[in-house]
């Protein structure tokens, strides 16, 4: 019998649709917890209570779809609904992060760095991990010693962008504790819970397990002495993005925007999120500023034009540059050749915004 494989698993839990029969229940965040052992498939599901008749054929189905997967022997799927807590006369003082992950005992991976950078975007798909992958090899180019910790748990880009995907970390005897040792790259060190995983499916964690898992990489992982360390942040101003500010303090963030309106407004909850830690933003980066036609070198506004630049001089931030939507920059990525390394265009960009950061 073929063995068991959890992406076979979640592949099967995608096609039982939730009660709005609009998405999965995987992407509806029904799927509270997966575990399997000797056999034993068990899946928790969490409803509101309200839902548990109207949810027993899903769990059924949920059953029926799990018992297909290779390797699996006995089903258990399970309802779980929260109810919310009685109405207290004097309401106990809520901790600004109640999910606080705990330093291991012992030597510490990030014992010996200087400065941590957190490269942060309150929205998805503005190139945030392309930027700070640039970024660290920019700052290697300089001289610096530099790492870059993948923080982003759900979508790790780190493997694809450095050029070295299916490549697994290993860990090493450092000061009376096993590390995880960093893979290095166009002359940086590197870590991404890409490096730590068997296969590509998707890490289906949440809450305190995201934010505990982000810590330890940085806890965990032998960096030895390094000048600066880019953290590039997950996407968000929830609790996992805001947990990690919080337990790492970096010396300070740099926000990624595109002009586009739209992502402009997330991006302030970003520089207010910081602001909340005392965190300060060290400044702004504007990408996909414009778009350079590949065949005729005309320049287009698509996504707009200044407003990351007009935004930074609003609120008093400086702007660090400002990264055009050309065709180098997707093939470099894709190539896993960061462009800040090679000799198409725009290196010089990277150069400039990393000789801008104060260290």
């Amino acid at each position: 019998m073929s063995s068991y494989s959890e992406t076979a698993a979640l592949k099967a839990l995608s096609t039982v649709t939730d009660l709005s029969g609009e998405r999965d229940i995987v992407a509806a965040g029904r799927l509270n917890d997966l575990t399997f052992q000797d056999g034993f498939l068990r899946a928790i599901l969490s409803i509101h209570p309200d839902e548990a008749e109207a949810f027993e054929p899903i769990r059924q189905n949920v059953e029926n779809a799990l018992e297909t997967v290779n390797g699996v022997d006995r089903v258990s799927v399970m309802l779980t609904a929260h109810k919310a807590a009685p109405e207290l006369k004097s309401k106990p003082k809520r901790s600004a992060n109640p999910h606080q992950a705990r330093r291991p005992e012992g030597y510490q991976g990030d014992a010996f760095i200087d400065h941590v950078i957190a490269v942060s975007s309150a929205k998805g798909g503005v190139g945030k991990s392309t930027i700070a992958v640039n970024l660290a090899v920019a700052l290697a180019r300089q001289g610096l010693k530099v790492g870059l910790l993948d923080a982003d748990i759900h979508g790790p880009s780190l493997p694809i962008l450095l050029g070295n995907s299916g490549a697994r970390a290993v860990s090493v005897e450092t000061q009376g504790r096993r590390l995880i040792e960093p893979l290095e790259a166009h002359g940086i060190k590197a870590m991404s819970i890409g490096y730590l995983t068997k296969d590509d499916g998707p890490i289906v964690w949440r809450g305190p397990m995201v934010q505990g898992a982000m810590s330890r990489m940085l806890w965990d992982t032998d960096w030895g002495e390094l000048d600066v360390l880019i953290i590039d942040m997950p996407p968000g101003t929830g609790d996992s993005q805001l947990g990690l500010a919080q337990e790492i303090k970096p010396r300070g963030a740099i926000i990624v925007s595109t002009p586009q309106d739209l992502a402009l407004a997330d991006a302030r909850k970003g520089i207010a999120m910081f602001g909340k830690v005392d965190i300060p933003v060290l400044g702004l980066i504007e990408n996909m500023s414009v778009f350079i036609c590949p065949d005729c070198g005309s320049s287009h506004d698509i996504f707009g034009s200044g407003g990351v630049k007009d935004e930074a001089k609003k609120i008093g931030i400086p702007l660090l540059g400002q990264i055009p939507l050309h065709i180098s920059i997707r093939e470099s990525g894709d190539d896993g050749q960061p462009i800040a390394s090679t000799q198409k265009p725009y290196p010089s960009t990277f150069d400039a915004i990393a000789k801008s950061i104060s260290l």
